[in-house]
């Protein structure tokens, strides 16, 4: 095999009588400028458009929901806000929407401000006081449970004469009372 430059080069070893193998012989440094060199200019001649396409500039975007900001193309935030009214909001809270969308049966400006006064107040609210948050997240789900029959406090597994047992609720076997009363009688004992 030949390189650019006319040297030889060795791609297997040869075997001599002694069965032994012979080294390839090295190329010079010189001799491999000398194919980089080459090899640049066959490339040149071929015309390669070395050219990148223009990136369009780059803008930043505010979440008009929660507030994040995101470097985005002009193009993508036109199409963001011809989605959602005018409004650009980022992909977290675009996923929102969409499930509040498939909640309320199609109604995507509905979702979006249900989606947007949510984030208000929980910026105003749920960044300084989490606490107060988790505290109404836990009365919301104590309502929606009241709303579709459930009661909050916990009921006898037992089925009263002409009653039945309402399916889904929280429900308790019996107490742990005396379990632990017992436990801390026998710790008594034994110091």
């Amino acid at each position: 095999m030949m390189a650019p430059n006319g040297e030889t080069l060795v791609t297997s070893y040869a075997r001599t009588s002694s069965d032994k193998p012979e080294k390839p012989r090295r190329i010079s440094t010189e001799g491999l400028q000398r194919a980089m060199s080459d090899l640049s200019f066959e490339l040149s001649k071929e015309g390669m458009d070395t050219k990148l396409p223009p990136i369009s500039e780059v803008e930043d975007a505010k979440c008009e929901c929660c507030g994040m900001s995101e470097e985005c193309t002009p193009g993508y935030i036109h199409r963001v806000r011809e989605k959602f009214s005018g409004k650009w909001i980022c992909g977290l809270c675009s996923e929102a929407v969409k499930e509040e969308v498939e909640k309320n049966g199609g109604k995507q400006d509905e979702a979006l401000n249900s989606h947007m006064s949510m984030c208000v107040r929980f910026n105003r609210i749920g960044r300084t006081h989490p606490v107060l948050i988790q505290a109404e997240a836990m009365r919301e789900i104590l309502r929606k449970s009241r709303l579709e029959g459930r009661g909050a406090r916990a009921k006898s597994t037992t089925p009263r004469e002409g009653e039945s047992v309402k399916r889904g609720g929280i429900t308790r076997s019996s107490s742990c009372i005396p379990a632990i009363t017992k436990e801390i009688n026998e710790r008594a004992l034994v110091n």
